[in-house]
C-alpha cells in the first residue's frame, strides 16, 4: 500500500445518550481514522439542552461527543472531516465546535434545510458564515474505503455510510434510513419522523442489496438498543 494513501484503519462507535425504556434507542455518532492520521467524524449526538418531548422517556445522559474524544486524546480542532448525515437534533447538535473540519453533506438536503422548520433547533450549529461544505450529489467516494450513501426517505439527502477496515471487513452504517434490525427489510412502513414511505422503502433495498452485493461483514442501525448494547464502543474500535 502507497503510505501516502489515506484508508479507513479504525472505526469507533460512540453512544452519547439514550433514550429509555420502551424505547430503549441509542444517540449515537462515530470517527473514522485514517492511515495518514485524519480524522473523520460523523455526526455529533444530541445536546443536553434540546427541546425533548415531554412524552419521550428520559433519557440516560452518557460524555458528549466532545468529551468522548478527548477520552482518547482529541480535541475538536483535531477532526478535519464532519460528515453530516442529516441535520436533526440528535445527530447535529455539537457541529459548531468543530470549526477547523469541512462539512460534507448531500447537497438536496443542505438546500431542504435551508427552509425546513425541522431542523431549526441545530441550525445554529450548522447555517454559519465559517463552515467549509462539501455539498455531494448522490453515492460518492469520499476517501478510498469510505463512500457516501444517499439513503432518502427519513430526511430528503439523508445518507449512510460505508466503510472499509483492514481486519473487520466493510461497515455500513444506516444511520436513520434503518433505525434498527426489525426495520431492514423490503416491505418495511415509515415511523412518524420519516418524510417519504416510498422512499424509505426504495432506501432499505438499496442498503439490503449492497450488503450482498458489497460482501458487508457488519451493519451497525442508527438506534438499536439491543444491538448497540453489544457493540464495541470508544475507547474500543474496530479495526
Amino acid at each position: 500500500m502507497n503510505p501516502t494513501t489515506s484508508v479507513p484503519q479504525r472505526l469507533y462507535l460512540i453512544e452519547v445518550a439514550r433514550i429509555g425504556a420502551p424505547m430503549n434507542r441509542p444517540v449515537v455518532c462515530y470517527l473514522i481514522q485514517t492511515s495518514d492520521g485524519k480524522n473523520i467524524l460523523i455526526d455529533t449526538g444530541l445536546a443536553t439542552d434540546a427541546p425533548i418531548s415531554p412524552e419521550f422517556p428520559p433519557v440516560q445522559w452518557e460524555k458528549n461527543v466532545i468529551e468522548q474524544l478527548a477520552l482518547i486524546g482529541l480535541k475538536p480542532q483535531d477532526i478535519n472531516t464532519l460528515i453530516c448525515t442529516h441535520f436533526d437534533m440528535d445527530h447535529a447538535s455539537y457541529h459548531g465546535t468543530f470549526t477547523h473540519a469541512e462539512f460534507v453533506v448531500q447537497q438536496r438536503h443542505y438546500d431542504d434545510a435551508q427552509h425546513n422548520m425541522r431542523y431549526g433547533f441545530a441550525r445554529p450549529q450548522w447555517d454559519r458564515a465559517d463552515v467549509r461544505w462539501n455539498c455531494v450529489n448522490g453515492d460518492t467516494e469520499l476517501l478510498p474505503g469510505i463512500d457516501l450513501i444517499a439513503t432518502d426517505g427519513h430526511a430528503l439527502g439523508h445518507q449512510s455510510v460505508l466503510v472499509s477496515l483492514p481486519e473487520t471487513g466493510k461497515v455500513l452504517l444506516a444511520i436513520d434510513a434503518v433505525l434498527w434490525e426489525s426495520r431492514f427489510r423490503p416491505d418495511v412502513e415509515a415511523t412518524p419522523r420519516d418524510e417519504d414511505e416510498s422512499a424509505v422503502r426504495a432506501s432499505t433495498q438499496k442498503l439490503l442489496d449492497l450488503v450482498k452485493t458489497e460482501n458487508v461483514a457488519l451493519t451497525i442501525f442508527g438506534h438499536d438498543g439491543a444491538q448497540w448494547t453489544n457493540l464495541k464502543k470508544l475507547p474500543e474500535f474496530y479495526g
